[in-house]
């Protein structure tokens, strides 16, 4: 029998006064051998602990919570199978740049090589998809461990960093006065964009005949919002918000040309990207979708981001607020605003005119089942301003980013650069959680696809269980993209196997989604018509004691409306 001279602390406790040491607020997972432990230490310390019903939720509700706060959320899993369902949420985090912690459970360390339960090689796998990742050497190693992870989460460009902790650590004692807790660490340096570079970017801009704002997540992770609505006002610049960016300037500014967006970086001569790469979402800043000579302005925190697909007129490299600022000093020095009687800003409002005009046509269609333009008219009208909207899904996200607007920062919550899908329920109880503790009036709605809300589908008995008033609302096509209808599906059967005769894309025909929320406890709706959609919508808003699930049945043929791409010509297809 051990006599401990002083008072022990177990590995599980160590870890859990570590990460309140760092300001860890939040800790999601799925517990088991060897993790529960940990769990139950971390809520004695005052962490929040929410348990979810599958890891990749559990991972993506931890990132969110990086995102919103600017503080990693902390995904705990089990070893093996556990931590390989979180990878695809430590995979998201990277690419989206939002920091996340992720600490997992192993085998003993006395069983390594010999098939231990779960054994898998964890430390190794999750570099692939993160910026840090290690096993303590020692219970007397971990503050420093966790301090380490948590500060290259957020410093530099954010990302996800991996804990590893052998199973024989969780209980394992030390005598508490040979554990150093590590200092909370600083938040991250800002850093300035080289003055030259700023006085070449604020010359290009100057220069520009159709000049061009682009708002990145990046540029809402860095609160850059004062600034940049500073530099849009002062300077008068038309802007486009990235689908994460929205908000950052509100939606319904004079200045916002998101009904313009093909036409206006087809035709932008100048373009400022502000906390956004040009990736697949701004289509690699390449022909046919931009000018071939368009002169670049990047502005972001990652020098390997710099120059990625085009090469940049002016690379400011730097935090997006910090160098913003900059150029605002600049340009007030020069006392430069674009004109408002240009060509190019007549040109933007008749694109944008044309577009809502067609939009709001077809959302004023009468024809039942309802097309998606209806079902968004009628959620926008009756939405808070400052709710926080997650949205994913195919058309249900894409359609849903153009009618939905969002009047605050880091209001948008949706698939993000990695296009993942399922993120949807676990970014939501992100949200609930965040907005609990920091507003509790603010409501949290979820707008997902019938697919889309399919990969996560039981996080709706977590949501139940922590009382947390969620708004979801299910688009419901019965499909992917699209599907068919209840008569056409009947058919379609009687040719014999479904695995032969259905269509791929095909989910079965009015599914009773908000069954599952009356299931565990919530209200559910099933709405066929507009006016049914409104009723539903005011008795969920009302209710903030209670989460809500509207499943809202569209025409399976809905689609977006015809895109207009002037570029697309017979010769050059």
């Amino acid at each position: 029998m051990v006599v401990w001279a002083e008072e022990p602390v177990t590995g599980a406790q160590i870890i859990a006064q570590a990460l309140r040491a760092q300001s860890i607020e939040y800790m999601f997972g799925v517990v088991g051998i060897p993790v529960i432990e940990v769990a139950l230490a971390a809520q004695a310390a005052g962490i929040k602990y929410i348990g979810m019903r599958n890891e990749q939720a559990a991972c993506y509700a931890a990132s969110a919570v990086g995102y919103l706060t600017g503080r990693p959320g902390v995904c705990l899993v089990v070893s093996g199978p556990g931590l390989i369902n979180a990878l695809s949420g430590m995979a998201n985090a990277n690419m989206n740049c939002w920091p996340l912690l992720i600490i997992g459970g192993s085998s003993d360390r006395n069983l390594e090589t010999s098939g231990a339960f779960q054994e898998f090689p964890q430390v190794e796998a999750c570099r692939l998809y993160s910026k840090f990742s290690a096993r303590p050497s020692s219970l007397e190693a971990i503050p420093s461990v966790i301090e380490k992870a948590v500060r290259s989460s957020i410093y530099g460009r954010p990302g996800a960093c991996y804990i590893d902790i052998p199973g024989d650590f969780v209980n394992s004692l030390v005598n508490k006065t040979s554990i150093r807790y590590a200092d909370c660490c600083l938040t991250p340096p800002v850093s300035l964009a080289d003055a030259y570079a700023v006085s070449r970017a604020v010359s290009v801009l100057m220069n520009a005949q159709r000049p061009l704002l682009i708002l990145g997540k990046g540029a809402a992770y860095s609160r850059a919002e004062k600034s940049i609505q500073k530099l849009v006002d002062q300077c008068g610049l038309p802007f486009l918000p990235t689908p994460m960016g929205k908000g950052i300037v509100p939606d319904n500014h004079p200045n916002c040309v998101s009904a313009a967006r093909s036409s206006a970086l087809l035709h932008a001569d100048v373009i400022v990207l502000l906390g956004a790469r040009l990736n697949w979402i701004l289509h690699f800043g390449l022909p046919p979708r931009f000018q071939p000579k368009v002169k670049i302005i990047q502005v972001d925190i990652c020098a390997e981001e710099l120059g990625n697909n085009v090469k940049p007129a002016a690379c400011l490299l730097g935090d997006v607020n910090a160098v913003t600022e900059q150029l605002l000093e600049q340009l007030g020095k020069q006392s430069w605003r674009y004109p408002s009687s240009s060509v190019w800003w007549d040109d933007l409002k008749k694109k944008m005119k044309n577009n809502e005009e067609s939009a709001m046509a077809l959302a004023m269609q009468k024809s039942l089942p309802m097309n998606y333009y209806t079902v968004f008219h009628h959620i926008r009208s009756l939405l808070p301003k400052d709710c926080i909207i997650v949205s994913e899904g195919a058309n249900t996200m894409d359609i849903g980013r153009t009618m939905l607007q969002n009047y605050q920062p880091r209001h948008r919550l949706d698939a993000g650069t990695f296009g993942t899908m399922g993120v949807g329920l676990g970014f939501a109880i992100a949200a609930a959680m965040v907005a609990r503790d920091r507003n509790p009036e603010q409501r949290v709605v979820c707008v997902e696809g019938d697919s889309a809300f399919g990969f996560s589908g039981m996080e709706v008995e977590t949501i139940c269980r922590y009382n947390l008033p969620v708004l979801i609302i299910v688009v419901n096509n019965n499909g992917i993209y699209s599907g068919f209808d209840e008569s056409i599906w009947k058919e379609m059967l009687k040719q014999g196997d479904p695995a032969i005769h259905v269509p791929p894309l095909c989910l079965s025909p009015n599914s009773r989604y908000e069954q599952v929320m009356i299931a565990f406890g919530g209200k559910g709706y099933f709405v066929q018509t507009p006016e049914a959609l409104q009723d539903a919508l005011k008795a969920s808003l009302a209710d903030r004691a209670m989460p809500s699930l509207i499943n809202v049945m569209i025409n399976p043929l809905s689609d977006r409306k015809k895109q207009d791409f002037p570029w697309l010509t017979r010769s050059n297809l």
